[in-house]
């Protein structure tokens, strides 16, 4: 069996990351300070790479001493306004956290004048995410939902997941099994929803902290675009969270007789929101990750992320948080993107990462076709999967069309749920293996995809 847990790692990937080191305190987990959300009329671009104007995010060495901290935020006129410091951090060992720093100058010209600096591990923008799906319409026709089919199901579809035919053989999923959802919220209440998100035995929704976490009343997770515990804002601060409820009935809409169903009939879903209404930022994207990782570390079976969003340069931070999630157990799928470019060339994130835990997915349409706005890339994009004309659940107890290879991801991510569920106990490494050596080849992503093939969900299970 090819070893697609190293395959990156033979091919050197275009990432380039930077040579140099990219208040009151708080940690993410005990946060006062509200958490910095993009402006639309503050943002920058370094090249294509679009970051909030005036922030830096530093992450300081070990031990360093007050004295250093101070002069290297007089250095670029910068003034600490939190500092990140999550409980998968102080895990890892990184008891400094990473500091969110207001600055009175150039962004980059700051980040340049912290190279070398005295205790500085690095310096970075703090760039500004969006996710990657493009509305078709808006209504449900009954009985479209060919990502889901196989060659051999009924209804048939030749270059759908293949799904279908793991539920003919009883492979539906389990309640067991949690999936994080990194991204805008959920309406959890949703026809095809209710039921399917976790809600957190240990910290009811009774105004305290039961848990301990310094997240009061985080019963179905968190919004870090607002530091709030409610998951699904609807219209009423500018975010109808469609995005977070589409990928979320694609991995797990339930089969109740109406609506769409996911890959997933049972399963867990966590909302870490932190895509608010103008996106959302690198400082809160760790805080969402470390969520589900410091999660997973409490006992809770987190098997995978589904990230289906993307933007920015490369962030030393967000690496971080995805190399802490790994060592936890747990996959980073995440989404190619929709600009239609090589990742082998101009690399895209968070797909891009190098880590083990992590699987880019590009988007094909149902005749087998890449997306024409699919990303790809053979060293960098691992995977395609349904990502054209995809029905799913939306907010207001409705369902839309969307395309993107945000749709492509959550079929992924529900079957490495469904494997899980049928593999307990699987590491990062046998589940990653599971899904790329089971890809089927396919024209249109030969010497496109490390794969070179599609997803099917179904060979995956009997890996």
């Amino acid at each position: 069996m090819y070893n697609f847990l190293t395959s990156r790692a033979l091919i050197a990937a275009v990432v380039i990351s930077f040579t140099f080191a990219g208040c009151q305190e708080t940690s993410v987990e005990n946060q006062s300070s509200t958490p910095s959300e993009p402006s639309g009329s503050s943002l920058r671009t370094s090249g294509e790479s679009e970051f909030v104007d005036g922030e830096l995010l530093i992450q300081f060495k070990e031990g360093v001493s007050p004295a250093a901290k101070q002069k290297a935020f007089d250095k670029v006129k910068g003034q600490p306004v939190e500092k990140i410091l999550t409980k998968a951090m102080e895990r890892a060992g990184k008891k400094e956290g990473l500091a969110l720093v207001k600055v009175n100058k150039n962004v980059l010209e700051a980040i340049a004048e912290l190279n070398g600096a005295e205790g500085v591990e690095f310096a970075e923008p703090n760039y500004v995410y969006y996710h990657t799906a493009v509305s078709t319409d808006t209504y449900f026709t009954n009985g479209s939902l060919w990502g889901m089919y196989g060659p051999t199901t009924s209804p048939a579809s030749t270059y759908g997941s293949n799904a279908a035919a793991a539920w003919a053989a009883g492979k539906t999923g389990l309640a067991s099994v949690y999936v994080g959802v990194i991204d805008e919220g959920i309406q959890l209440t949703h026809p095809d929803l209710a039921g399917q998100v976790w809600v957190n035995p240990a910290d009811p929704a009774d105004g305290a902290d039961n848990d301990g976490n310094g997240l009061a009343d985080d019963t179905n997770g968190w919004d870090f675009a607002n530091n709030d515990a409610s998951i699904y804002d609807g219209g009423t601060k500018g975010s109808l969270d469609d995005h977070g409820t589409h990928v979320s009935g694609t991995i797990g809409g339930k089969a109740d007789g109406q609506g769409v169903v996911g890959v997933n009939w049972n399963i867990r879903l966590i909302s870490a929101k932190f895509l608010g209404r103008r996106g959302g930022t690198t400082a809160n994207a760790v805080k969402a990750v470390d969520y589900l990782t410091n999660l997973k570390n409490r006992g809770v079976n987190i098997v995978a992320s589904n990230n289906s969003w993307g933007g920015g340069g490369y962030s030393q931070a967000l690496y971080d948080a995805i190399a802490r999630a790994n060592n936890a157990g747990i996959m980073f799928i995440a989404a190619a993107g929709n600009a239609g470019t090589n990742n082998d060339v101009t690399a895209s994130y968070p797909s891009n990462y190098n880590l083990p835990n992590v699987i880019a997915v590009a988007a094909i349409d149902k005749n087998g076709a890449l997306a024409s706005f699919s990303q790809y890339g053979a060293t960098t994009v691992d995977i395609g999967a349904p990502g054209v004309a995809i029905n799913s659940t939306t907010a207001y107890n409705t369902y839309s069309s969307y395309n993107g290879t945000s749709m492509a991801t959550p079929h992924v991510t529900g079957a490495v749920a469904l494997y899980a569920s049928t593999h307990p106990g699987a590491s990062v490494a046998q589940i990653r293996n599971a899904i790329l050596s089971s890809a089927v080849p396919t024209p249109s992503l030969a010497g496109k995809t490390v794969t070179g093939g599609r997803l099917d969900v179904n060979a995956a299970l009997n890996k």
